[in-house]
């Protein structure tokens, strides 16, 4: 495994990121229009209710957490479904660029957006409405890492199906992380769901993190035994995910990667 090849994919993609303003607006735009348009209906709620100041904090902290998760599964799943638009996909693999290489720089390149966004979209909460996210202290890393992860396993599972499927199934890259979204308990507790639903989302490790979120900003305490079901969770799911890609791939290769669109 060559660190500069992989540097080289994400450095590819940071001057395509500098350079295309829809993928600056991608990541910068919508986090910040769901910020006004959650925080404001935040404040109107804490309005209507007498003693909730948690409320604003709970709704803000919810779009700011959530984007680190839709951000890592689009940028890996966008990345594959953008070089079958330029018909690259090809290019990269007759280069000595690995499969393994191709999937770590997808997985960083992820993180690092991710990352960027989340600043980003912490620092408009701050101005917009006074709400510090990094109250969280150092469990807001855990958090962050665990939906990183969920991120990285949708997203693998997405490109895995459009490498099988071609662009025909592109529109799972916007759609599959919001399906497990209503599981993950965002923005209210998980015991206000039907007793069957509540069952499906104990194997959605999102559902873990926003429980535990709200325990920390309530109750002030953590149940790490939780989020360790859901990093567990995270890693069989991640590892099922790249397997899928690699038998993906596989496939693929036997067919011609030039027959992939």
């Amino acid at each position: 495994m060559n660190t500069r090849r992989i540097y080289g994919v994400i450095l590819r993609h940071l001057y395509l990121l500098r350079r295309s303003y829809d993928k600056m607006v991608d990541s910068f735009y919508w986090i910040t229009l769901d910020l006004i348009i959650w925080g404001i209906t935040g404040l109107y709620f804490q309005q209507l209710t007498a003693d909730s100041k948690q409320i604003i904090f709970m709704i803000i902290s919810g779009v700011i957490l959530w984007n680190i998760t839709y951000r890592a599964q689009s940028d890996i799943s966008l990345g594959l479904i953008e070089e079958l638009w330029n018909w690259n996909l090809i290019n990269l693999f007759v280069s000595p660029l690995t499969f393994i290489e191709w999937v770590i720089a997808l997985v960083a390149l992820g993180a690092v957006k991710s990352v960027m966004s989340f600043l980003f979209g912490a620092l408009v909460a701050f101005i917009l409405y006074k709400v510090g996210i990094f109250f969280l202290s150092i469990h807001l890393l855990f958090f962050m890492i665990l939906l990183l992860m969920t991120g990285w396993w949708l997203g693998f599972t997405v490109s895995a199906i459009v490498l099988r499927y071609g662009t025909r199934v592109q529109t799972l890259a916007w759609t599959l992380v919001w399906l497990i979204s209503p599981l993950s308990a965002i923005y209210y507790p998980l015991s206000i769901l039907p007793v069957w639903v509540q069952k499906i989302a104990m194997f959605v490790p999102t559902s873990y993190v926003f429980e535990e979120g709200r325990n920390l900003l309530y109750n002030g305490i953590v149940d790490y035994n939780k989020l360790l079901i859901s990093f567990g969770l995270n890693g069989l799911y991640l590892v099922l995910s790249i397997i899928f890609l690699r038998n993906s791939f596989d496939s693929v290769l036997k067919k011609g990667l030039v027959k992939v669109f």
